[in-house]
């Protein structure tokens, strides 16, 4: 079976200095061409840094889709016949998201604006993202976007799954409180969809906050592939056969021991899950009536 390289680049990142970081994230997708990477996975708001206090202070450093970060990235993606997600500040309008924008050869491929926004950072100042999720074809495999904070929401990874994706990418800024998430959580999300999950985090420090590193490729069993060091910068190259994502029926014991967990799911019964928490308040009192 096809196998594809997906790197993942652990980096630290300049607190409201694009060009620098833009430099760096150029300079990295380079590195991981020589080692044969199709994919580049950088880390959340990889182009501007995270811990701002005011969103009048991250608007400076902001960007469209097609602004000058991706005409750059996408010129080398094209020099190097690669694709990277990147993260970074949207700017469209007057609106300002937390952003990862995926570029190819030929330009921007698309782009996916963070649905679940924790109070912390930046996160704090921006608009939650407004458009359904998206699962990208590219010409390895089917690549779905989510960012940090989405890990969080089991529906994010289980949406992308039914849509037909095949690797996760996860750009996020981990700090020191979001261990669990390496640990245990990014694991979850490839066993409980059979997926491919690549969690790509930051390493260094901002205004107090310490980031935990630990980016990770998990294969669709749920199985760590590879894992990179808590604090240095550090680029992992990992074959992945994607297409076995979607080979879905998991066969432990012929005929005694098989699941499918596309397949085996009842969601008639799931309906809750999509009601807002003030639904769910009120028929929890009527049914307590």
């Amino acid at each position: 079976m096809t196998k594809t390289n997906i790197a993942c680049a652990q980096i630290d990142c300049a607190l409201g200095n694009p060009k620098v970081n833009r430099e760096k994230i150029i300079a990295t997708i380079r590195t991981a061409a020589e080692r044969e990477a199709q994919l580049v996975i950088f880390p959340e708001c990889a182009l501007t840094g995270y811990a701002y206090n005011s969103l009048d202070e991250a608007v400076p450093f902001a960007e469209s889709i097609n602004g000058h970060s991706a005409e750059m990235i996408a010129e080398t993606c094209g020099q190097t016949n690669s694709y990277a997600i990147v993260g970074f500040i949207e700017a469209d309008g007057e609106k300002f998201y937390n952003a990862a924008m995926l570029v190819g050869p030929h330009g921007v491929v698309g782009s996916y604006r963070k649905v679940h926004l924790p109070f912390i950072g930046i996160d704090r100042f921006l608009r939650p993202g407004d458009r359904p999720f998206q699962v990208f074809d590219l010409p390895f495999g089917k690549v779905g976007v989510n960012i940090c904070y989405d890990i969080s929401f089991p529906e994010t990874s289980r949406v992308l799954k039914l849509m037909g994706a095949e690797l996760i990418a996860l750009i996020t800024n981990w700090p020191t409180a979001a261990w669990r998430s390496p640990e245990f959580v990014a694991n979850t999300r490839a066993l409980e969809n059979h997926v491919f999950y690549a969690a790509v985090d930051r390493v260094g420090a901002e205004r107090g906050w310490d980031f935990i590193g630990r980016s990770k490729v998990i294969d669709c069993n749920g199985d760590t592939l590879a894992e990179a060091s808590p604090d240095s910068e550090e680029l992992l190259v990992v074959p992945v056969a994607l297409a076995e994502a979607n080979n879905n029926r998991i066969v432990n014991v012929a005929g005694a021991y098989e699941v499918d967990r596309v397949k085996d799911r009842r969601p008639q019964f799931y309906e809750p899950i999509s009601e807002p928490v003030s639904e769910l308040a009120h028929a929890a009192t009527r049914q307590h009536d």
